[in-house]
């Protein structure tokens, strides 16, 4: 699809890497339901006004789909965390009765393959849909790992958009709250502009049946959203897309260590950048700060503060998932470690 140039729109200011203190506000569409327009814009602004209409059902055309972030309550709090942890994919529904939780995440089929998104679950996805339905319990799905659609490779990036549509589709048959997606990346070589405009053609070609939660990754110099800078310029792109509303954000606290990106404080830079924090996938790492090594620890085993492992958890006030080693005993005891924390 054609892009709009959208004349006379207020852009964000530019990130200058040197300046860590100011990130560019996030440059969601007019429509967009994730941003405060009290936070995004000037108060009074156009762009503020018209952001402020969400009642509409429309966007610029495109079907709007019954699950959206606007319909995502954020159920966490200090009194009460909305915890649950990644699983196997076979009955997430018992393994979430195994841990106590009512939220869960899991892959459909190969995360490193191309032949596309699996349900083992018996009965299918209309079962699965009916029991996480009876039982109350959230379900979110993550894209394959092999998901790249930023890359400048044809052989790589349309077969990524297509496995990324195939599994927008089975997360949509299952009443998946989301799916999260990494950022991907470029080649060397490659401008990093091109893989901002990349996620624009992404956003715009995928018919998102389910918010689409982008994840921060933790390593890679050309990464398209392993640092802030980064990530703004993802947002840059993608909020000129047609589909941007049901898009949010997932972040990963071993991932930012790991990434290089200041813990403190970081809930609020993100923000600045996104508008919001759809989604926490809550790990310690293994490894020091900026090591680019995405290897999570449970938590109080690894090397993130806990103090700022804390702050991060209770201040995005969004769903939390484990990403941890083990089972379920080893998933109940870091739930209790992190509610006893934040």
């Amino acid at each position: 699809m054609r892009p709009r140039t959208f004349r006379g729109r207020r852009r964000p200011p530019k990130f200058h890497e040197g300046d860590r203190s100011a990130y560019p506000a996030h440059a969601g569409t007019t429509k967009s339901r994730i941003a405060s327009p009290s936070t995004c814009w000037p108060a009074g602004s156009r762009a503020a006004t018209s952001a402020s209409l969400l009642t509409n059902t429309e966007h610029r055309g495109r079907k709007q789909h019954p699950t959206t972030l606007a319909r995502m309550p954020n159920t966490a709090s200090t009194a009460h965390l909305h915890i649950g942890a990644h699983v196997d994919q076979t009955d997430p529904i018992a393994e979430a009765k195994a841990r106590g939780t009512n939220l869960v995440q899991f892959l459909l089929g190969d995360p490193q393959g191309y032949k596309g998104p699996e349900i083992r679950y018996d009965g299918g996805a209309v079962q699965l849909k009916a029991d996480a339905e009876a039982n109350g319990i959230d379900l979110y799905v993550h894209a394959p790992y092999i998901v790249n659609v930023a890359t400048t490779n044809n052989r790589i990036r349309i077969p990524s958009r297509k496995l990324l549509q195939q599994h927008v589709d089975a997360a949509a048959s299952i009443g998946a709250k989301g799916l999260i997606v990494h950022g991907g990346h470029v080649n060397a070589s490659d401008d990093p502009a091109v893989g901002f405009d990349n996620w624009r053609k992404a956003i715009e070609a995928t018919d998102l049946k389910v918010p689409l939660l982008i994840e921060n990754t933790a390593g890679g110099d050309n990464a398209m959203a392993r640092h802030l800078d980064r990530i703004a310029a993802v947002w840059e792109a993608i909020s000129h897309a047609e589909g941007f509303e049901q898009v949010g954000f997932c972040l990963d606290t071993c991932h930012a260590w790991a990434g290089g990106i200041d813990l403190a404080g970081v809930v609020d830079k993100v923000r600045a950048i996104t508008g919001n924090i759809t989604l926490v996938h809550a790990n310690d790492s293994r490894d020091t700060a900026g090591s680019g090594a995405d290897r999570h620890a449970n938590f109080g085993n690894g090397n993130l503060p806990e103090d700022e492992f804390a702050a991060i958890v209770r201040e995005a006030g969004a769903p939390i998932i484990c990403e941890t080693p083990g089972g379920a005993t080893e998933h109940i005891a870091d739930f209790e470690w992190l509610r006893s924390r934040a």
